[in-house]
C-alpha cells in the first residue's frame, strides 16, 4: 500500500490518466482489498470510492481511505440509488482521460494493471498531437471463485492484436462464450460522455448497457493480452446467482429492452459491419439468458412475459425480431411447447457446467 500523502495541492494538479469508480453499498466486508489493488497507480489516477447510501462502515472506510490518500482516493457519499447511480456519478465527477468501474468486492492484478498504466503514459507522454490513441483498452478478466480455489480466464487473444492499434473493421471473430463484459473494458472518459451512456437506478445487469451503448462511438481499439481484473464469484446474494437472476428477472427483462433499443444496429452496419453483427448477438445472448431464467421460474405468469418480451423487439424493431427468432441463439431459446423448454433448460445446464460462468 502507498504511504499516505501530505501535499494535496500538488497531487491535486497532476493529470489523472485514469478515473477508477467503485460503487459501494454495505461493502465492508470487501472493499479494502478492492481499493489497496487500485492504490498502485499513485498520484496518475484518482479512485472514486462511491458510498451509495450504506447502512455499515463503508462511508467511514472510504472517509478512511481519503485522509490517507489526498488527491488520489475521494469518498463520495449520496443516497441509496444502486449500481448504476454509482457508475453515474462516477463519471459526472471523472477528471481522469479514462474511466473504469471496478466492483467493490473484485481487485486488479498488481502486474497487469503497471503494465496497463505504462501503456497509457506513453500515449500522453510526449506523443505527437496527430497520432491516433485508444478510445477503448480491452484487457482479459478472471473468473475467480476465490473461497474454492478456481479460476477461469477469459481473453481476446482471437478478436484482437496483442499490443497493436486496430477498428470494428479489423478485429477477428467472437466464439460464442466470448462477449465484452464492463470488467474488460476501459474507455476514454469523453467517448463515454459522448455516447450518452446513463444507467437506471435501483437496477441489477446495467453493465450489460454500459458495455454495448458506447461501442460505435469508438475508433480506436487497444487489446493488451493481460490477466487484468478479478471477477469474483461465490456470494450467495450475487447478481449472476441463479436463484438471485430468478428473483430479479424484471429487473433483467428491463435492461435487456434498454439495450435493445440503445443503439440503431442498421445506422451501426453502415460503417462497422462486424461490430453490427457481434452487437445483434449481443441482444441475442441478453434474450436467451431472460428467456431461460423465465423458463426455470415454470409459471404461467413467466411465460406471459416472455412472450411479451418477444413482443416488445417485434414492434420495436420488426427486422431485428426476425433475425434474433430465427438466425441467433436467442431463437433456440424460444422453441415451441414443453419439449423445447426442456431442450433449451438442458443446453443451459450443459454451457454453466462447461464455461463455469457461476
Amino acid at each position: 500500500m502507498l504511504s499516505a500523502r501530505t501535499d494535496t495541492r500538488e497531487e491535486g494538479a497532476r493529470m489523472k490518466y485514469i478515473t477508477f469508480t467503485v460503487p459501494c453499498y454495505n461493502s465492508e466486508a470487501y472493499m479494502e482489498r478492492c481499493i489497496d489493488s487500485l492504490l498502485e497507480g499513485g498520484s496518475d489516477v484518482e479512485i472514486l470510492v462511491i458510498d451509495d447510501g450504506s447502512a455499515d462502515r463503508t462511508g467511514e472506510i472510504a472517509d478512511r481511505y481519503e485522509k490517507m490518500y489526498p488527491g488520489i482516493v475521494k469518498a463520495v457519499h449520496k443516497e441509496n440509488g444502486g449500481h448504476g447511480s454509482g457508475v453515474n456519478k462516477g463519471l459526472e465527477l471523472a477528471s481522469g482521460l479514462y474511466f473504469k468501474v471496478v466492483d467493490s468486492d473484485d481487485w486488479l492484478d498488481q502486474e497487469a494493471y503497471r503494465k496497463l498504466l505504462d501503456r497509457v503514459r506513453k500515449f500522453f507522454g510526449g506523443r505527437d498531437q496527430f497520432e491516433p490513441v485508444p478510445d477503448l483498452f480491452v484487457c482479459n478478466y478472471i473468473y475467480d471463485h476465490l473461497e474454492e480455489g478456481r479460476q477461469r480466464v477469459m481473453d481476446y487473444r482471437n478478436i484482437f492484436p496483442d499490443g497493436e492499434m486496430c477498428n470494428w473493421n479489423t478485429i477477428g471473430h467472437f466464439r460464442p462464450s466470448q462477449y465484452l463484459i464492463m470488467h474488460a473494458l476501459m474507455f476514454r472518459t469523453e467517448v463515454l460522455r459522448k455516447s450518452g451512456v446513463k444507467l437506471p437506478e435501483h437496477t441489477f445487469y446495467v453493465d450489460n448497457l454500459f458495455s454495448y451503448q458506447p461501442l460505435p462511438f469508438v475508433e480506436n481499439i487497444l487489446y493488451l493480452d493481460l490477466d487484468l481484473y478479478h471477477y469474483y464469484l461465490g456470494r450467495d446474494d450475487q447478481s449472476v446467482n441463479e436463484n438471485v437472476l430468478m428473483k430479479r428477472i424484471d429487473q433483467q427483462i428491463k435492461v435487456t429492452d434498454l439495450v435493445a433499443r440503445s443503439v440503431d444496429l442498421g445506422e451501426v452496419k453502415k460503417r462497422y459491419p462486424k461490430l453490427a453483427i457481434y452487437m445483434m448477438r449481443n441482444i441475442s445472448i441478453m434474450l436467451s439468458i431472460s428467456s431461460i431464467h423465465l423458463l426455470l421460474i415454470q409459471t404461467a405468469e413467466a411465460e406471459k412475459k416472455r412472450r411479451r418480451m418477444w413482443q416488445r423487439i417485434r414492434v420495436h424493431d420488426k427486422g431485428l425480431y426476425y433475425r434474433l427468432r430465427y438466425s441467433t441463439l436467442s431463437g433456440l431459446t424460444y422453441l415451441p411447447g414443453k419439449l423445447g423448454g426442456k431442450i433449451t433448460v438442458g443446453g443451459y445446464r450443459f454451457a454453466r457446467k462447461l464455461y463455469q460462468f457461476q
